[in-house]
């Protein structure tokens, strides 16, 4: 299975913020979305990084509630970890594991195509095995 599998199941829509939103603004965008994390673009669409529940709350937890007013790009994940739609899904599990992030941003032919979190990756491979699983045991009944 690949993400491209994952893209059609949950789409191919992503929530993107300014870099000069405020944390206060994006608290509002993941929270409107009931998502975890929102892709950064600059100008023109340009991928600017990631900012995250887990950014907002180590911002708060250093410097308390008053960076609520400062911008996204203070705090958001500036190393953008990256795959396409016809990376495999093991292989975007062992990006997330290397590279300790927990979403990856989907490019296709320098495009934005999608958004991908570890949640997505592990329901896909959970609902793979099972269907293996099921395939098995059906195989044994019959033989």
């Amino acid at each position: 299975m690949n993400v491209a599998a994952i893209l059609a199941q949950k789409g191919r829509d992503v929530i993107t913020i300014a870099p000069t939103a405020s944390l206060i603004e994006a608290s509002h965008v993941l929270a409107e979305h009931r998502i975890g994390a929102v892709v950064v673009t600059g100008a023109g669409g340009q991928l600017a990084g990631v900012f995250s529940e887990r950014d907002l709350a180590r911002a708060i937890s250093r410097d308390g509630a008053g960076v609520l007013d400062q911008p996204v790009s203070s705090v958001m994940s500036r190393s953008l970890v990256t795959a396409s739609a016809s990376t495999h899904i093991d292989t975007v599990m062992e990006l997330m594991t290397e590279k300790r992030v927990r979403h990856i941003i989907i490019v296709d032919e320098g495009e934005l195509a999608g958004f991908v979190s570890i949640g997505d990756v592990v329901k896909r491979k959970i609902e793979s095995a099972e269907a293996e699983a099921g395939a098995l045991k059906a195989y044994i009944e019959t033989a």
